[in-house]
């Protein structure tokens, strides 16, 4: 079972990317937005490399690190429960995240409803 929604926003059980087919670079919107108590962020990449990926409050205060690894090229998936890197659950607003790479930067605003 998958499910496309008008942004492109792939999200499935049993999904492997075909990284033969990863021409660029993307920021995927996050799903469910707003979203509460968890939502999926995706993100492709078309080399191996380092990839950051991580929640910023409005003022620009770096809340929680998603992702800080080498990543193989594809499309991959991240959940975020709407805490910090405290474990603390954050209270209802919009919030940014931001992929960056070595060659790559992106943002995206989502809203945590409670």
């Amino acid at each position: 079972i998958a499910s496309i929604n008008t942004s492109g926003f792939y999200k499935g059980g049993h999904y492997e990317s075909n990284p033969e087919l990863v021409l660029d670079y993307q920021l995927f919107q996050n799903y469910p937005n707003p979203f509460n108590p968890s939502t999926s962020i995706g993100f492709q990449i078309k080399g191996t490399e380092f990839v950051s990926l991580k929640i910023y409050d409005v003022l620009g205060n770096e809340l929680k690190t998603l992702v800080s690894e080498t990543k193989t090229p594809g499309i991959h998936y991240v959940d975020w429960e709407g805490d910090n890197n405290s474990g603390e659950k954050l209270s209802s607003g919009i919030y940014f995240y931001r992929m960056q790479t070595a060659t790559f930067v992106q943002s995206k605003k989502l809203i945590l409803q409670k």
